[in-house]
Order: C-alpha cells, then sequence, then structure tokens
C-alpha cells in the first residue's frame, strides 16, 4: 500500500511566549513493514535551528530550537508519502521454546529486552499492575499457555469489551482505570494490552501511528497500538481498538517503552502565571495505491 499524509498540529497561547526547544516525533519509520518515500516539515514561527537526531529505541526524531521572540501560536506540518509491505501479519516463525508462556529468554535476550518487561511508569521496578495480572493469569490459563493464542485473544477481549472513544489530549489511562471502566482510547487500550503483556513476561512496546481506516471520512486521528517481541519473528504489532494483528494498513511513526516518549511533539514555553495553550490538529491520509 502506498499513502500519502498530511498532518498539521497548531498550538495557540492566551498570551505571547517565549518557546523553549521542542521535539517532534512525526517521521514515519522505515523499515521491512515500511519505506518512508518522501518527508517534509514546516514549522512557524521559523525555528532558529533544526537536527534529526535517532532516539535510543531507534526512532527518527526533529528537535527544534527557536529565537527568543514573542509568539502566540506554533503550527508544524508535516508531509508523508510511505509504502507499507506486510499484507501477512503472521508470516513468521517463532522459535520453538518461545511458543509457551512463560517464555525463558536467553540471557543476553533477556539483558536487551529488560526495558520492554518493566511496568508503565515504573524505573527498573519488578512489580506490575494488579489488574493487568489478573487479567493476564485469566487469559494464560484460557489459552493453554499458547503465545500466540494468547496475543490474539487478549487483542480479542480488549476490543470485544472495552468502548472506545476519542479522547485528543492527556495521557494514557492506567491499565487499572481502563479495564475496570471498560472504556478508553486508542493509547489507553494500548498501554493495558502492554501491561497485560509484560504481566506475562513478554516484552511489549508502545506505538504511535496511522491507521488507514475509512478513507471516505475526513474525520482522522493520530492513532496507538503495541508492539511484541516474539523471539524468532522480531517485533509484531497489535491493534486492540480495532482487533488486528497489524498489518499493511498501519503507518508507524515511533515506538518505545513508555508511551510518553512516543508523544507526537513535545516541548515548553516561557511563560506569564496563566497563560494556556490549546492544541488543534488536521489529519489527512490518502491511500495512492490504485
Amino acid at each position: 500500500m502506498l499513502y500519502q499524509i498530511s498532518h498539521t498540529t497548531t498550538y495557540t497561547y492566551t498570551q505571547p511566549v517565549t518557546l523553549q526547544p521542542h521535539v517532534v516525533r512525526l517521521r514515519p519509520r522505515s523499515d521491512g513493514w515500511q519505506t518512508l518515500q518522501l518527508f517534509t516539515i514546516a514549522v512557524t514561527p521559523e525555528p532558529l535551528s533544526q537536527s534529526s537526531i535517532t532516539d535510543l529505541d531507534g526512532n527518527a526524531l526533529i528537535k527544534l530550537w527557536f529565537p527568543q521572540d514573542l509568539t502566540d501560536f506554533l503550527e508544524v506540518q508535516v508531509q508523508s508519502q510511505v509504502a507499507t509491505h506486510q499484507s501477512n501479519p503472521f508470516n513468521f516463525l517463532m522459535e520453538p521454546w518461545a511458543t509457551k508462556l512463560p517464555i525463558d529468554y536467553p540471557a543476553s535476550l533477556l539483558c536487551q529486552l529488560q526495558p520492554y518487561l518493566v511496568g508503565q511508569g515504573l524505573k527498573y521496578a519488578t512489580s506490575v499492575d494488579p489488574v493487568a495480572l489478573q487479567l493476564a493469569q485469566d487469559l494464560h490459563h484460557a489459552t493453554q499457555s499458547n503465545t500466540l493464542s494468547f496475543l490474539s485473544e487478549l487483542n480479542q477481549r480488549i476490543y470485544t469489551t472495552c468502548k472506545y472513544m476519542i479522547r485528543d489530549n492527556g495521557s494514557p489511562l492506567p491499565p487499572a482505570l481502563t479495564w475496570s471502566e471498560k472504556q478508553g482510547s486508542c493509547r489507553d487500550f494500548a498501554v493495558l494490552f502492554v501491561e497485560v503483556c509484560r504481566a506475562i513476561g513478554l516484552a511489549a512496546r508502545f506505538v504511535s501511528g496511522y491507521q488507514e481506516g475509512d478513507l471516505d471520512c475526513n474525520d482522522r486521528h493520530l492513532h496507538a497500538w503495541a508492539e511484541v517481541y516474539l523471539p524468532g519473528a522480531g517485533w509484531r504489532g497489535y491493534d486492540p481498538t480495532h482487533g488486528l494483528a497489524v498489518s499493511d494498513r498501519h503507518i508507524a511513526l515511533v515506538a518505545s517503552a513508555a508511551s510518553n516518549y512516543a508523544s507526537p511533539i513535545s516541548g515548553t514555553f516561557k511563560q506569564k502565571i496563566g497563560v494556556e495553550a490549546t492544541m488543534k490538529y488536521h489529519l489527512q491520509i490518502q491511500s495512492l495505491t490504485s
């Protein structure tokens, strides 16, 4: 599939502010699942400088520095053209020792996966969310310890049990709250999925990006899902909002062990007391595949 994406984000401030450095995470990944063919970024007010950087997860980020002039708005517009390649998300073979849960990782692999095995927001902690742990244990029993069945059932359980709602702003809700209220945004479902995986010892991470959706609908939103590391198959995506294994209808921007490091744009500004910021965005996704 070939997609053309136009994404404009605008921040307006109730009083003029001085912009501090910002990080933009809106450049699509380029890997075996998708190829970034074109990418442009336009920022107003014009940055004093900008640089491309690669973070610890291998994501391609853009850092912006601004002059000390006052402004009452910030606009970031990106244009991307991305080709996606994997129509069959199950075209892989796992290592035989990883087909049953819990997985007994080799020591060298376990060391590399450590950031993706700890609880959300818990720095190098070993504890997990008790609600996520209970759900993991229930699914572990129901799927007879089969790794792929566990992931499929978890994906479907969230999709069929929880009501989707649009929530443009704010951090993901705690997994226990999402599951107890049986509703949430895509990022809430992704965090819940990740935490349940970690509770059973599966390395997982949060992904921010786009999903094709209804191309005839003009109401488009950023999307979030989860990726699980399957030995022998690498990182594999699961989208509990749609109950799907991720294939060529998703376009990934960035992935991270913690959801806050996948935020599309982050940064601060110097302000007077009482200054408020409002964010609006406009997103268009067009399929160029005939």
